[in-house]
């Protein structure tokens, strides 16, 4: 494309950065982000959000903030990928206090950013700001990542009979729901 003269557009640069963020290619990233840059799509929310998910699934956590501390607008996705980004890199504090300001600026968050959010709560132990994590989940707790997320956080968080309880009342129970039940159990009789 580029050899035969044809610039970009916003289409094709969330293509080619999502590309990036499956390779984990980060220094091809920077190229393009470079372009974008050049060709003034980085205000675009979508080309904003890929850029942003990008740096995050390359492990670039300081340059994911600075996109998203410049996006104009913020997406409940842009917000998902932040608080994911922290929670994955070990930054589980971080990313519930970024969760607090989102629910600050009112953003509704989804089941994306639930996971997000439950995974901070477990890569800290967090069991109290998790159960209170819970409880905004009306309804929400029946879809199946949430439902594997809440068990998971309950049993590695050490409270087995939360554990239990969301374990009993999902639909459907997929071999991740079993594996952190066990994990869940075999913790507690080492513990």
């Amino acid at each position: 494309m580029q050899r035969e003269a044809v610039s970009p557009d916003k289409f094709a640069f969330i293509a080619v950065l999502k590309a990036c963020a499956n390779l984990a290619a980060l220094e091809e990233g920077k190229q393009v982000h470079n372009q974008v840059r050049q060709s003034h799509c980085e205000s675009d929310i979508f080309v904003g959000s890929c850029l942003d998910d990008m740096y995050a699934k390359c492990g670039s956590i300081e340059d994911a903030w600075l996109v998203f501390s410049s996006m104009p607008t913020r997406t409940v996705v842009s917000w998902s990928i932040m608080i994911m980004a922290y929670a994955k890199s070990g930054q589980g504090q971080k990313a519930l206090d970024l969760f607090q300001e989102m629910q600050q600026e009112q953003m509704p968050p989804d089941n994306a950013t639930f996971v997000s959010v439950l995974t901070a709560c477990t890569s800290i132990g967090a069991l109290e700001q998790g159960r209170h994590i819970h409880a905004l989940l009306i309804g929400l707790d029946a879809d199946a990542f949430v439902g594997n997320c809440l068990v998971d956080m309950y049993a590695k968080c050490g409270s087995i009979e939360d554990a239990c309880r969301v374990f009993k009342n999902l639909a459907r129970h997929t071999i991740v729901t079993w594996n952190a039940m066990i994990n869940g159990y075999v913790n507690v009789d080492l513990g």
